[in-house]
């Protein structure tokens, strides 16, 4: 079973790694060379793993293990380039360059040690296996120790953190996907390391469990796929019609609440009716999703003569209170100041310190930069405890009683 699945991993790895080759020629990247890196070690690494092709390499060299410590160090690679596109990602390149340089001084050593422990085992009277079946020699445990801990417990942690902290802020839906399930495949590595550990603890106390290569080939392939697929999914995710599909239904509804406070209090800007039928927008989601897009837009422009100034100002010292930081702080800054250009709207009152219109955060990346940046500011409409805060704070900017230049409002 090992050798199917070791050759299905070799397979898939070594697909993936010609696919993100040609992405990397197309559009290189810091992030995108250390994941090609990944994806070559692993492809190298996973074809020395399968039994007829290690023990054919063994057998030609003369060194029992090769294909093992050889394998062993594209594990190590792998993970230190998987750390090393992740700090890129998360962290300003100064520090992300800092922190990769460390883990690279970190796993050489780790390998120059396994190394040096792999010669040692050549000079014994018997030939041994780097298995947990020949953990009783110390050598053999030593190698294996460093090889799961720094490959595995020290990297894997690591990764399994940043992704999940670095999803949580990421607007991209695919790449968000793509890091939560890097961070299921790293947990499942642990596993892969728990249980060789608790094979290497269970044969150092004389005991001789069995089904340590079939359970550790079953974990790896687990892993490594599920790896595979998050690393690679930001970049194919997105072009599959189904998945693009649902995305934009998800941000059609997730959009709704904002605009139907809008559209409410303007009812100008609506110009299609027919889409709030049962079912209109699913039958062409392109279409309804680009209206409710503009309209939006244009109801965020047609309520900057009510929107104060000074509301910003409270927002954005909430948004700093709370711990907001980036994208999710600004979001929360337009909500609230929607929400108060409402207010100022069905109260008819025009602002006293207009907000200037070069002030309107403008997104990257397109059209699906403005999906993701209005979804996520509807989001924070919808639920953020700042917008709240912002109307609390600023009610008194639309007191009929301290202002007196109002203009008309029909819905009065």
């Amino acid at each position: 079973m090992d050798t199917f699945l070791y050759a299905l991993c070799a397979g898939a790895g070594w697909i993936s790694f010609g696919y993100l080759l040609r992405l990397q020629r197309r559009s290189p990247s810091q992030a995108r060379r250390a994941i090609c890196v990944a994806f070559g070690a692993f492809a190298t690494g996973i074809t020395l793993a399968v039994p007829p092709l290690a023990a054919g390499l063994d057998a030609a060299t003369g060194l029992p293990n090769l294909a093992k410590v050889l394998s062993h160090g594209c594990a190590l690679t792998i993970a230190a380039s998987a750390e090393h596109m992740l700090l890129y990602l998360a962290l300003p390149a100064e520090r992300a360059a800092a922190r990769a340089r460390r883990w690279v001084w970190i796993t050489a050593g780790a390998y120059a040690a396994m190394v040096a422990l792999f010669v040692h085992t050549l000079t014994g009277d018997r030939p041994v296996r780097l298995t947990v079946e020949y953990a009783t020699d110390p050598a053999v445990t030593a190698y294996l120790l460093i090889f799961v801990v720094t490959g595995f417990f020290a990297y894997c942690v690591d990764i399994s953190r940043l992704c999940w902290r670095f999803a949580r802020i990421c607007g991209r839906p695919w790449l968000r996907r793509g890091l939560r399930t890097t961070a299921v495949g790293a947990a499942v590595a642990l596993l892969y390391s728990t249980n060789k550990i608790l094979y290497l603890v269970a044969y150092a106390g004389g005991l001789r469990p069995a089904g340590e290569r079939e359970i550790a080939a079953v974990l790896v392939t687990v892993s490594a796929l599920l790896m595979m697929a998050g690393l690679t999914m930001p970049a194919w995710g997105p072009v599959l019609p189904l998945t693009r599909r649902w995305d934009d239904l998800r941000a059609y509804h997730r959009l709704g609440p904002l605009w139907r406070d809008l559209t409410t209090r303007l009812p100008e800007l609506e110009l299609d009716p027919t889409l709030r039928r049962p079912l209109g927008a699913v039958r062409d989601i392109d279409y309804a999703l680009t209206r409710r897009v503009a309209e939006i837009r244009d109801g965020r422009l047609a309520l900057r003569p009510h929107v104060d100034a000074r509301v910003a100002a409270v927002a954005e010292r909430l948004a700093d209170r709370a711990g907001l930081t980036g994208d999710e702080r600004l979001a929360a800054v337009e909500a609230a100041q929607l929400s108060a250009g409402l207010r100022a709207h069905r109260a008819g009152v025009v602002a006293a310190v207009p907000q200037a219109a070069d002030e309107l955060h403008r997104p990257g990346h397109g059209y699906a930069g403005e999906i993701a940046w209005l979804t996520r500011v509807a989001d924070a409409y919808r639920r953020c405890p700042v917008v709240a805060g912002t109307l609390d704070a600023t009610a008194h900017l639309t007191a009929t009683t301290a202002r007196t230049d109002t203009v008309g409002d029909t819905h009065r």
